[in-house]
């Protein structure tokens, strides 16, 4: 029932908005004017994120932990045990600086074990790998799901990571194949921050879970979905990579209600790869994903956007963009459904404000 709310208001919202016309043959039929749509767009483009609590981060690191393949440089060869050396409801800011090499391992930062960094040796040299899927059957006799495919998962407040690849090694799955999402890094919490990291997988790359996150000079490659999830999050200056040969989608935004306040805006990026990519898929009802200031490659289907194969998330969603430039940027081929942004509509998205940044971004 809780569910049906935000549908209900965005109906009575729409009608209101909508004028009556009478068709050649008589019938009447409600057509929403462009003033109208232009509310409607105002309306889900504003933020006051009334859902989160006032961020007050920690920056001033009290601790750092050295983490190197040869122990005899660091205190721990392994970054979970790192993690797990750090004591229950930590109260200020931990960096665990991690050397050069590859770590073939699972990671997990638990809920209580707030304001962790990682800063590795830079996103080429630092890199921590495994290569579960969903279909995997685990340790509880049943499979992972995407959810628990993670080779990297945070589920801990005021994290921060910086110059560091997550990869998932399994195999870009056939087209069409069930059960092989692959998550390269799952991001479960509030006020997280990722800097100069690459994201490597193909189906499922990046679980943008839940939570405000801010991405700066990172890289992430997939195939399908590989950027998903209901995160409230800005990526500046990313470069976002497909590797399909067929059909692959850059985004799936779970945004479910109208009144969530969560969405993907990205700023200063740059799309490349191979196959015919998508912009977005609709995952949830009134996902929401804004472009601005982004170079597309001619790899982006012209259409830009997909509803899931459900045409009434064509009145829901909000697909944008804004100023963006290159061969697949041409919004004239686009869905009637998405829009080029103006100024003013564009405005929310397009700083740290969109992720309350200005509380706990600052000086990062």
């Amino acid at each position: 029932m809780a569910m049906m709310m935000p549908k209900l208001l965005l109906l009575i919202f729409l009608l209101a908005s909508a004028s009556s016309t009478l068709n050649a043959d008589g019938s009447n039929e409600l057509v929403m004017t462009e003033e109208a749509y232009r509310s409607w767009v105002k309306r889900v483009g504003s933020f006051k994120h009334s859902v989160f609590q006032k961020a007050k981060n920690k920056l001033k690191p009290c601790l750092t932990i050295k983490v190197d393949k040869d122990q005899s440089l660091g205190h721990f060869a392994s970054v979970q045990k790192a993690v797990d050396s750090l004591p229950v409801n930590n109260p200020c800011r931990v960096v665990i600086s991690i050397g050069a090499g590859i770590y073939r391992e699972k990671v997990v930062i638990p809920a209580i074990k707030a304001y962790v960094s990682l800063e590795g040796a830079g996103a080429d040299k630092t890199i921590i790998e495994w290569n579960d899927t969903a279909d995997l059957v685990g340790q509880t006799g049943r499979p992972l799901g995407t959810f628990g495919s993670a080779t990297f998962a945070v589920n801990s407040p005021y994290f921060i990571a910086k110059n560091i690849t997550f990869q998932n090694k399994a195999p870009p799955p056939p087209s069409g194949a069930l059960g092989k999402q692959a998550v390269a890094l799952r991001i479960s919490a509030d006020t997280a921050a990722f800097i100069g990291c690459k994201f490597i997988g193909a189906q499922d790359t990046l679980y943008d879970h839940m939570g405000r996150h801010y991405f700066r000079d990172c890289y992430i490659q997939g195939s399908v979905d590989f950027i998903f999830g209901n995160g409230l999050s800005l990526y500046e200056g990313c470069h976002l990579h497909a590797i399909t040969n067929s059909v692959g989608a850059l985004t799936a935004q779970k945004r479910d209600g109208l009144l969530e306040e969560t969405g993907f805006s990205f700023v200063h990026c740059k799309v490349t790869g191979s196959g015919a990519l998508y912009l977005g898929r609709a995952w949830g009802t009134f996902s929401r994903v804004v472009f601005a200031f982004t170079f597309m490659d001619k790899i982006i289907n012209p259409s830009g956007w997909y509803a899931w194969g459900n045409k009434s998330r064509e009145m829901t969603v909000f697909y944008g963009q804004y100023q963006c430039s290159g061969p697949g940027a041409d919004f004239g081929r686009r869905v009637s459904w998405s829009r080029e942004l103006t100024q003013q509509e564009a405005k929310p998205f397009i700083s740290i404000g969109f992720v309350d940044g200005y509380e706990w971004l600052t000086n990062l």
